[in-house]
């Protein structure tokens, strides 16, 4: 009989642990209690075991440690570092036990446990028993938990928003009454049916199921992402984006207009103001004044309105060659999307997803909050504003849009250039530049950096682009666009030959069009000059009037075809029956026909005065 030795002795298998003379430290391997000393003469009866026996009998299969996850492996030493002192100590019971409270403190757990985990250990003689059995996912569901998951996914993981104690009671009145309504004898708990809801439960599907996924990807997705760092590495990415300002204005006679709409775009990697456009119309139209604003020269905009800056407080006069939007209709139309043809690209962020461009809306935020907190009582909004029996912010407006454009623009010389961004990933070579954190300062410095994206461009090309288009189709009268003729010195053979081309059209002026051809606009202006200088609605409104005044004399013109045709009928038919036609003499016929019906015009003009 040697140290760590297996015996069985029918379904009873111990291990020896330490000899002393007649007697033996022994520990039961199947109901793993702790070691004891018995006499050598006790294990005559018993016989040598191995290790596959003992497996077989406890059902527990020691593992090689390569096998053993991470997580595994973990707990396994962290357990025999628990028990490691106590080894060491086995034959010796008060020292042992006084390892095993001292390991129990340490470890904060109890001392049952740390028996368990000595027990385990001393019984297969091998660190890899230690390590927990890897969950079983493939459990079955009993049949009560398959009524809990049914009444979770029917009752609760709804936009209904039920509690859980109503899932839990539609479940028992579904499932476990009888006909009449009866509830039966057994049932699961109310905790049972907890438990198994938050052992199951998915935080994912609970945020999406209650409230939607369009709630979910806005206020509780994670955000791992890098934001914008992910796209706008360098200067040239340029955010657009719209909102309603939170205040009410006035027209010039004090007449209430309403709340003036703010489109802007900010450079996705300074966060500088590239331009804005502040107007009481949104869409295309707001993105036009924009596109203007970002390629004008910001000293001159701001002399315009009486306001005096230094060039590098905002030196910007070049298009972002990256546009960022959201999925607003005005983004997505192909008129937008013709600014591709400038050599920008358009990226179309998906929707619910404000942190991708999170400097564009906290620009309207900062610019709001500067000017609402002094303008209180002049027509800001309050938060209140929507609430029963809140004042009514209207009765309180007085500034006009010429006002209100100046304090906005004041604040967006404050917002480039003199705003501390405290949190600007600073580079070394910034650092060593001395870049002072003022959006106006990181984007001068970013503009000399490798990588800066800028286009420069002029605004009639500008414009040509943002312009709508359509077909046009050349004809021998012209050039039709919009049942429209325009013409060119120059088209003889288009006009002849047909076909058709594309044409960019001003819908606020129809007096010329321009024809794309190769990249290049040729201008062409309108022939019927009574349209010109109108705009497109009003001369659709002019040929519907036109159409609708022909359609009104339509039964008039059918009345009269038949009348004159009733006329030249009783003509013809007074005149029927005299004979045959005489063909003699023809020219002496025809002169004195001429002498009959002969007048002196002259004669008769001045008798009658």
């Amino acid at each position: 009989m040697k140290k760590y030795d297996l015996l069985r002795l029918g379904d009873t298998i111990i291990r020896v642990l330490e000899a002393q003379g007649d007697r033996v430290l022994v520990i039961d391997c199947i109901k793993r209690t702790m070691p004891v000393w018995v006499e050598i003469t006790a294990l005559e009866s018993y016989s040598e075991c191995t290790s596959n026996e003992l497996s077989e009998v406890t059902g527990v299969i020691t593992a090689d440690i390569d096998a053993l996850d991470a997580d595994q492996r973990k707990t396994m030493y962290e357990r025999y570092t628990m028990i490691a002192p106590v080894l060491s100590f086995l034959t010796d019971d008060r020292m042992r036990s006084r390892l095993i409270g001292s390991a129990a403190e340490e470890y904060g757990v109890s001392k049952a446990t740390v028996r368990n985990h000595l027990c385990l250990y001393l019984s297969y003689m091998d660190v890899t028993a230690l390590a927990p059995k890897r969950r079983e996912d493939e459990r079955q569901l009993t049949q009560d938990e398959k009524n809990m998951r049914w009444a979770l996914n029917k009752f609760f993981y709804t936009t209904k928003k039920q509690s859980l104690m109503t899932a839990y009671t539609m479940m028992l009145k579904e499932k476990y009454c009888d006909a009449l309504g009866e509830l039966a004898e057994e049932y699961p708990s109310y905790y049972q049916f907890r438990y198994f809801y938050r052992k199951t439960r998915s935080l994912q599907n609970f945020y999406i199921s209650r409230d939607g996924l369009k709630n979910y990807q806005r206020n509780n997705r994670p955000l791992t992402g890098e934001g914008v760092q992910e796209f706008a590495p360098a200067v040239g990415a340029g955010m657009f984006d719209a909102t309603v300002c939170d205040i009410y204005l006035v027209n010039d006679t004090g007449s209430l207009v309403g709340r003036p709409i703010l489109t802007a775009c900010v450079d996705a990697y300074s966060g500088l103001c590239c331009g804005y456009s502040l107007s009481w119309e949104g869409g295309v139209y707001s993105l036009r004044g924009l596109m203007l604003n970002i390629i004008d020269d910001k000293v001159d905009w701001c002399n315009r309105f009486g306001i005096s800056i230094h060039r590098e407080d905002w030196d910007c006069d070049m298009l972002p060659a990256s546009f960022i939007t959201d999925m607003g209709s005005e983004y997505t139309s192909g008129t937008f999307e013709q600014i591709a043809e400038l050599g920008v690209k358009v990226v179309n962020l998906p929707s619910y997803r404000p942190e991708l461009k999170g400097l564009i809306e906290k620009f309207f935020d900062l610019i709001q909050e500067s000017f609402k907190k002094h303008l209180k009582g002049k027509g800001v909004i309050e938060p209140d504003y929507q609430e029963r029996g809140a004042h009514d912010y209207r009765k309180d407006a007085c500034l006009t849009m010429a006002d209100f454009e100046k304090i906005i623009l004041h604040c967006i010389i404050y917002y480039n250039s003199q705003r501390i961004i405290e949190n600007f990933p600073y580079t070394e070579d910034m650092i060593a530049a001395q870049v002072k954190p003022y959006a106006s300062q990181i984007w001068n410095w970013g503009k000399s950096q490798i990588g800066a994206n800028l286009i420069e461009i002029g605004k009639r090309e500008l414009m040509l682009t943002l312009l709508p288009r359509t077909t046009g189709r050349f004809s021998r009268s012209g050039l039709k666009v919009n049942k429209l003729r325009y013409h060119r010195e120059g088209y003889t053979e288009q006009y002849l030959s047909g076909g058709d081309v594309t044409v960019a059209y001003n819908p606020e002026d129809v007096s010329s069009v321009w024809v794309l051809e190769d990249g290049a606009y040729t201008e062409f202006t309108i022939i019927e000059s009574r349209y010109q200088g109108k705009d497109l609605t009003a001369v659709q409104e002019l040929q519907t009037s036109q159409r609708d005044i022909a359609r009104g004399a339509v039964r008039d013109n059918l009345q009269a075809q038949i009348n004159l045709a009733q006329h030249i009928e009783t003509i013809v038919s007074s005149s029927a029956g005299r004979g045959d036609v005489h063909m003699k003499n023809i020219r002496s016929t025809r002169r004195r026909e001429q002498t009959k019906r002969h007048r002196d015009y002259m004669k008769e003009g001045t008798s009658r005065e």
